[in-house]
């Protein structure tokens, strides 16, 4: 018999190849049979004896997925198909983009903040940079006309000295609706929720410059009206310029 040190990591790690294994089995299964979100996935009982598995490893492989959204569990109900939303992601992001800032006051995490935040946006800026070379082009008079709508709400909102998050959001998500890509309002949407979830929980409630936000979109509206292309992208990029340096101002408590 060996006198080598048992490893107690071994049956963990073990523990969770198998986890893992399930769930994709699962969801495989989920593909197979073509089930949408909302329909009834099988039961315990018939994923116990097509995956071979015990009760409690489906259980727990369900309990994941649901994390995930890819199962909804409803008590005394039964277990469906997950939407798949991006909804972990988000809640994923938010916790790494408030942990990499510290669990302290805003001053004190002012620079992991302000770098954290940054990440997202570079992110951010780089998708839309992209993206609105392809809309700039194809944008029709009702959909120009329904951004110079946001816009003029966002400029009287900007001169009564008003943030309007609602209408910047309204903003982004009008400007690539042509696409026809259901994935890029999700994406968008995700990085826009992960900021402004954290800029609530650092306190940063106000836009100091509503004024000069609503003059930046002026500037990307203008811009695709010319259908120049490159210049949408200059004003894009200026925009999420002006929000890097607005939370970095709020980091240092700069009004």
């Amino acid at each position: 018999m060996s006198d080598e040190p048992r490893n107690p990591t071994v049956p963990a790690a073990r523990e969770r190849r198998v986890g893992s294994r399930i769930q994709r089995q699962v969801m495989q299964l989920i593909l197979d049979r073509r089930l949408r979100p909302g329909e009834p996935m099988p039961t315990e009982t018939e994923l116990m004896e097509t995956l071979e598995v015990s009760r409690n490893s489906v259980r727990e492989a369900l309990k994941a997925l649901q994390a995930l959204d890819i199962v909804e569990i409803r008590h005394g109900h039964g277990t469906y198909v997950g939407e798949a939303s991006l909804t972990p992601f988000v809640d994923g992001l938010t916790f790494r983009t408030l942990a990499r800032g510290g669990w302290g006051s805003p001053r004190s995490a002012s620079g992991g903040d302000t770098q954290a935040l940054g990440e997202i946006l570079q992110v951010r800026e780089v998708l839309e940079e992209g993206l609105i070379r392809r809309v700039a082009e194809s944008l029709d008079d009702h959909e120009l006309a329904e951004l110079e709508d946001v816009v003029r709400r966002m400029e009287a909102s900007g001169r009564a000295g008003d943030a309007f998050p609602e209408l910047d959001r309204e903003f982004h998500e009008k400007l690539y609706r042509s696409l026809g890509n259901a994935l890029v309002p999700q994406l968008l949407a995700a990085f826009w929720n992960v900021f402004h979830t954290v800029a609530g929980a650092r306190g940063w409630t106000k836009d100091p410059a509503p004024a000069v936000t609503a003059r930046r979109h002026r500037d990307i509206l203008t811009a695709l009206r010319a259908r120049d292309v490159e210049q949408a992208q200059r004003a894009m990029a200026d925009h999420f310029r002006g929000i890097e340096a607005r939370a970095w101002q709020e980091t240092l408590g700069v009004k």
